[in-house]
Order: structure tokens, then sequence, then C-alpha cells
């Protein structure tokens, strides 16, 4: 048993690096891609040109969204990697990870504006590892500055230069020299000679230069940055292995760029709650299903079977999503019964709260934090059970009926074994391996969320994250929130072959 667990726990990888490359890959190929995605996205927050441009150079140093989409999934992988190579990152003070800025590329075609490609100077910062730690952190904030302004206005100037490179290739008559936003594709333009003796290489030299020049200050604000960096500022992240080389860390999940937060912090916030909700749906599913599916069975054909079995088939018949608006309309809203919140799973007032119901020191009585947490919960709980109830009791229902035709139930039965103990010991027990392939069917549910119930509820958990992950088309939570629903779903897969060959002894992995 132990080496097949080992076993199926290192298959898991490459199904994960499958399932999360798939994913990474229908976000680039969608229309727009990934960049586009996030560059819309930073131009509607920041409708300067200037702002655009730092905006971007952001996220091409965070992203690298200059590179292809298969560089950029290699490029997280290594982040929720837990084995790292090359430098240690740092930990900044909100926990965010600081990494070594990359290096990025040069003008295109600069070799029709300069003889050589500029270099970076060697930094004239003098701060060291022993440095006083305000020292460090004030040379690092404000080397950090200085070179997202210098990538800002290479950025800016790049993209100018790239303008004039398409109107030139347009006024040229290059077939595909530019593309559908009319900036110049180089692939295309390295083919034909330069005329600089044409009036539009005039129009083109001058942003050119710029370029070319910005793209100096930007390699010289990156070594001022790595200098600061190899000060260590702020802690390292991991254990080193071989300095410089190898070392262990924490998985990255990345920072979020809609909320600039760690994604890992988001998950600690929203996950308790889908925890919590689905940790209560769950049992109440079983304690009601299970017993309802065993007694349908024992009285086969009776009024009781039929009443059980039309119940829950309506109950599974009828829409979550009427249900839900139901039973804010009816039962939470004071027009009419007014008995439960309308949405959240806290009122205003909770954090003020006792833990328990009680009177306070002014003398007021109060319900108290979990009672207030409880009652918030009714509804949406009440709107995630009643589903399952059909499905689960139908299935206990079917094994059981299998089993009680079978020769040892005949036997255990003629060897006068109590009726109780015939149904529980021997017949129930062989029923429960279609009871255990429907639990971890949904279990992977208690991680991902339920997104329409939460919706409707306006619960803050996994299926909001979720949703909020897509609209807002942040690669970064999207790829995590990936990542831990299909872990979940690989190891509940682990888990019922497990469960398996603890209830049937049949069932080996020798």
């Amino acid at each position: 048993m132990i080496s097949y667990i080992l076993r199926r726990l290192l298959f898991m990888i490459p199904t994960l690096i499958g399932i999360t490359f798939l994913v990474f890959m229908l976000v680039a190929l969608s229309p727009g891609g990934i960049g586009a995605a996030l560059t819309a996205q930073a131009g509607g927050q920041m409708t300067s040109q200037r702002g655009v441009a730092l905006a971007k150079a952001r996220l091409e140093d965070r992203y690298g969204l200059d590179d292809p989409a298969p560089v950029q999934y290699i490029r997280w992988l290594g982040r929720i990697s837990p084995i790292k190579t090359g430098t240690r990152d740092l930990i900044g003070p909100s926990g965010e990870t600081i990494r070594r800025p990359k290096p990025f590329k040069a003008p295109p075609l600069w070799e029709w504006f300069a003889k050589d490609l500029p270099r970076a100077r060697a930094s004239q910062l003098s701060v060291a590892s022993d440095s006083p730690d305000d020292l460090r952190i004030e040379t690092f904030k404000r080397a950090d500055r200085l070179y997202a302004d210098a990538r800002a206005e290479y950025i800016s100037s790049l993209t100018a230069m790239k303008q004039g490179l398409g109107d030139y290739a347009k006024a040229r008559d290059i077939r595909g020299g530019a593309d559908a936003k009319g900036q110049g594709r180089p692939s295309v333009l390295k083919n034909y000679p330069p005329d600089q003796a044409s009036p539009e290489w005039s129009v083109l030299k001058k942003p050119a230069e710029k370029a070319l020049a910005d793209y100096q200050g930007a390699l010289d604000a990156r070594e001022d940055l790595i200098v600061a960096f190899n000060a260590r500022p702020y802690r390292r992240a991991g254990l080193s292995i071989i300095p410089g080389v190898l070392s262990v860390a924490a998985p990255d999940l990345g920072t979020t760029f809609s909320t600039q937060r760690p994604v890992i912090d988001l998950v600690k916030d929203h996950l308790p709650v889908t925890l919590l909700i689905n940790a209560i749906a769950f049992p109440i599913i079983y304690l009601i299903a299970i017993p309802g599916g065993m007694l349908a069975a024992t009285k086969r054909g009776s009024a009781l079977d039929v009443v059980l079995g039309m119940l829950f088939i309506a109950l599974w018949s009828f829409p979550v999503v009427l249900a839900g608006v139901l039973a804010i309309g009816f039962l939470a809203s004071n027009d009419y019964l007014g008995a439960f919140p309308v949405s959240g799973l806290h009122s205003n007032a909770a954090p003020q709260m006792r833990w328990l119901p009680g009177s306070g020191a002014d003398g007021r009585f109060s319900v108290g934090y979990v009672v207030d947490t409880v009652w918030h919960m009714c509804l949406p709980v009440l709107c995630l059970v009643y589903g399952g109830f059909a499905i689960l009791s139908k299935q206990c229902r079917a094994a059981m009926l299998d089993n009680f035709s079978a020769d040892y139930v005949r036997t255990a039965k003629a060897k006068g074994v109590a009726p109780r103990d015939v149904i529980l010991r021997h017949v129930f027990r062989n029923s429960l391996l279609p009871l255990i392939t429907m639990f971890v069917t949904i279990f992977p549910a208690m991680l991902a969320g339920s997104v329409v119930i939460e919706k409707i509820f306006s619960v803050p958990g996994m299926g909001t994250l979720i949703l909020r992950s897509i609209a807002d088309r942040d690669r970064e939570l999207l790829l995590a929130n990936t990542l831990m629903i299909a872990a979940v779903n690989l190891l509940a897969l682990l888990l019922a072959d497990i469960l398996y060959a603890l209830a049937d002894p049949r069932v080996a992995y020798d």
C-alpha cells in the first residue's frame, strides 16, 4: 500500500503540470492573450500615457509578457515549485515576494541606428549586506522607484519607435511589415535593408535614438537595483542548498494584479468560509441520505420507500437558483417571514460581539459571534444540502438491494444472524464502495465552493474568488485556483483507493 501511494503521489506531478498548462494556454490563446488582458486592465486604471507605460513595465517584469507563452508558463512553474534555482528571492514587509530584476530585451532593429548596443555601466551605489537596515531598505526603495521610472520611460519610447517602424513599413510598401496595431514587425523588416535616404527614415530616426538612450538608462537603473537587491534589505526566502544556484522555499502563488495582494493571502481569507459551510453541509447530506437509502432498501416497495423516493427526487429537481431566490424573498425578506439574514456570514456588529450568548458589561444581551454565524449560514447550507439527498440515497438503496440477494446474505440469515447485524455488518459494509465513489466526487467541492450559492447569498468563499479571478482576468489568481482544485481532485481519487481497501478486504494494491 505504501509503495502504491508513493507512486500515485509522484504521478500527480505530471498530471498537475498538464492541467495547469492547458488552462494557461487557453488563457494565452484567448482573444488578445494574457498580455492584452492585463495591459487593457492597466490602461483602464491609468489613463495617462506614462501611467500605461509604467503599468506595462511592471507587468513585463512581473509576468514576462514580452516572452512566448510557454516561456511564461515555465517561469510560473518555477515560482510554484519548492525547488528554486538562481538567486534567492526576498520577502517584503507585506509578505510579497521580491525577485531579482530580470533582463529585458533591446530595441528591435537597433543595428539600423547604432554600431554597438548600449551596455550597462558599473553601479555607483555603495551599500552592502552589513549596512544598517534602514539604509538598505531606503536604498532599495529608491533604486526600485528609479528603475520603475526608467523602465516606463523605455517602454514609452519603445512604443513610439515601433509605431515609427510601422509607419516606415507602410510608406515603403513593405508587405507584412506592420501589424494590426500599426506597429512594425522586426521579423519582416530585418529582411529589407534600411533606406536612409528616404524622408520616412528621418522621421523614424528620432524615436529610435531616444529608445536606445532610454534603453541605456534602464540598464543603468537595473544595475543599481541589483546592487540594492544583493544588499538584502529584507529577509531571504527559503533555505539555500547550493548558494546562488539551488535553494528550497515555499511555493509562491504570485501577486494578484487586481488587488496587488499575495494570492495566498486571498486564499487564506476565502478558504475557511467555504470549508466551514461545506463541513456543516456534507455531514447533513450523509446523515439524512444514507439512513434514508437504508430504510428504503429494507422497506422496499412500502409506502416509506415510495414517499422517500418521491421527496428526494422532488427536492433534487428543484433548481438551486430558484430555491435561493425564494429563500431570500420569503424567509429573509422583512415583507414576509424575515427570520434570516439576507446576505453575508456575519452581522455588522459581529466583531464587537461576545463569543457565546450572554449579557455584556452594559447589561445588554448578545446572541454571540457563534450563534450569529450559524444564523447567517442557515439559508446557504439549506440550499447546499437539499439537492444532494436524492443521488446519494438512491445510490445507497440500489447498492444495498443488490447485496440483499447475494449468497453470503442468505447464508448469514440461514445461520441465524440477527437482521440488524445482517444489514449493518454484511449488506451495508459491502455497499460502501459506490458510496465512497460518490463521496470523493463531491469532496473537492469543499475547496472549490459553490459558485451559485455564494453569489446569491454574497458569501465570500472560494467560489466568489474564482468568479473574481475570471472577471478581473487575473492570471495568477486563476492559475492558483486551478492548481488547488486539481490537486484536491487527485488527492480525493487517492483517498478513494485507500478507502476501498479499508472497506473491502478483497481490494489490495500489492
